[in-house]
């Protein structure tokens, strides 16, 4: 059969999915599979390996059948993944020494506290990044110290440490691969930005021996060959790409000044700066972007609660039975009563960098109901990213014009109306909004031949949605004010 389809492998936080896309962009058929989340200790997340993987080739054999495609009929494949979230296993068997531990998991944040008094200067000049426990190499760290007899498995050159493109490649290929992307690198606070190159000297500093780092290559390039007796074809595995680089791809935000973010189970905000690494003075990292050849660099914000406060609501409070009922009862309302909420499960990211406060629900009345309270999560949401435009325009020195949006919560009307009016510019939303796995999708398609070019490939994105803000600035410096306050009991701390 001829090759039709390219397949994006987008492995987030809390599912595994596939995607396939035609020779015109558009969506053939996909498929979604849940894993469990562990949380062993407060603050503390984790991901069982298996269950990541299976879930990965599960929704993949479930899309081929749900669109009746057969395995050989896949050009390429192209992986999105879960930045930051770590994972070490034995070189020779592929077994995992400990489970993954996940982005959001903050263990080492008194560890990386520290480090930042002393050495934050010298990690920032190289990586681009503030040390936090949301990077890998402190969760590095912490297997090779917490595990029997990890560090001496490591440093006699048994171990493999790779973020989660890295070890489905590696599974995916019969342990043959052992690459990442420029973009997955550069989160691991061990790879210098600027030389592009694995940092001995952090290297040194973290405890991590050189001989776990995974190859590094451009995000479209050749990563091997899906063995046929996993996928049921040796399909090229084309593209390996973090999945917020993978959305500011898929956005086709490509050129300096160009803005997206998503609305996910957190908020990645984006700004393309091209060949300047932008120095931050405002608690935003410098990243990598994607390509085919040499990255751009980024000015990123992360924000790390948006979708996940949606589930806590679901899930934790029993409020909604699912997602899309918030958009009714946030609407049914026409404010929050007083209500505020700041969802610091896991501390505060981008620009307060945070990791000690801890999740508010605050300004409760005896009127309080569950639409008030689902209100004030969605705008909790928005205001977050709020505060990352804001530190982000101080940056760029100029002012953002335009947000794109992406991601499965920028499905909720209510909640991109509602952002438009407290940033009071555009939000635009586009047809398709797969753009992680279209991003990937994409850089899989370019390198392999599938598709052509950028050009063609926007043209058949489609239209999108703006919502355009209708709120006056009286509203907007009072919603502010509310939203400020509300910080302030949150990162409140008696000493």
């Amino acid at each position: 059969m001829g090759n039709k389809y390219v397949a994006a492998f987008d492995q987030g936080t809390t599912s595994s999915r596939t995607i396939l896309f035609d020779e015109k962009g558009k969506i053939a058929a996909s498929a979604q599979a849940e894993f469990p989340q562990i949380y062993p200790k407060p603050g503390w997340v984790e991901h069982d390996p298996k269950e990541i993987l299976s879930s990965q080739l599960h929704s993949f054999r479930r899309a081929l059948k749900a669109g009746g495609i057969a395995p050989d009929e896949v050009a390429a494949i192209g992986i999105a993944n879960q930045r930051e979230t770590t994972l070490v296993w034995d070189k020779f068997t592929g077994k995992p020494v400990y489970n993954a531990i996940v982005w959001q998991c903050r263990r080492t944040s008194a560890y990386c506290e520290a480090l930042k008094a002393r050495h934050g200067k010298f990690i920032y000049e190289r990586t681009g990044l503030q040390p936090d426990a949301y990077f890998s190499a402190s969760k590095i760290r912490w297997i090779l110290d917490n595990v029997p007899f990890a560090r001496e498995r490591a440093e006699k050159g048994a171990l493999l440490f790779g973020t989660i493109d890295t070890y489905l490649l590696w599974h995916l290929t019969r342990g043959r691969v052992h690459a990442t992307d420029f973009t997955n690198a550069s989160r691991t606070m061990l790879f210098n930005i600027h030389t592009l190159q694995w940092d001995e000297e952090l290297c040194r500093l973290f405890g991590v021996p050189m001989s776990m780092l995974p190859e590094v290559k451009a995000s479209g390039a050749d990563y091997g060959h899906a063995a046929a007796e996993i996928l049921g074809a040796e399909i090229p595995l084309c593209a390996a790409v973090g999945d917020q680089q993978s959305a500011l791809f898929g956005q086709f935000c490509t050129q300096p000044g160009d803005v997206k973010n998503t609305y996910g189970t957190g908020c990645f905000l984006l700004a393309n700066t091209g060949r300047n690494a932008a120095c931050s003075e405002n608690g935003l990292i410098t990243t990598l972007t994607a390509s085919l050849e040499k990255p751009d660099y980024a000015l990123e914000g992360s924000v790390f609660v948006a979708g996940a406060a949606v589930q806590w609501l679901r899930d934790g409070l029993g409020l909604v039975s699912t997602a899309s009922e918030t958009e009714a009862l946030a609407l049914s309302v026409p404010d929050t009563g007083g209500v505020s909420f700041v969802p610091a499960f896991v501390g505060l990211g981008a620009p307060h960098w945070d990791p000690e406060c801890r999740g508010l629900l605050c300004g409760i009345t005896r009127g309080a109901t569950r639409a008030h309270i689902v209100r004030a999560v969605l705008e909790s949401i928005a205001l977050q990213v709020f505060d990352v435009v804001h530190a982000m325009e101080q940056d760029l020195r100029h002012t953002i014009t335009r947000l794109s949006a992406d991601g499965g919560a920028s499905a909720n009307n209510f909640l991109m109306q509602f952002q438009a009016d407290i940033l009071g510019v555009p939000v635009v939303r586009p047809a398709v909004m797969e753009t992680t796995a279209f991003g990937a999708a994409c850089l899989a398609g370019l390198y392999s031949g599938f598709y052509t070019d950028i050009a063609s490939l926007r043209d058949a994105v489609g239209e999108s949605r703006t919502f355009r803000p209708v709120c006056d600035e009286a509203w907007r410096v009072e919603k502010l004010r509310d939203w400020e306050n509300a910080l302030r009991r949150t990162m409140y701390r008696v000493r």
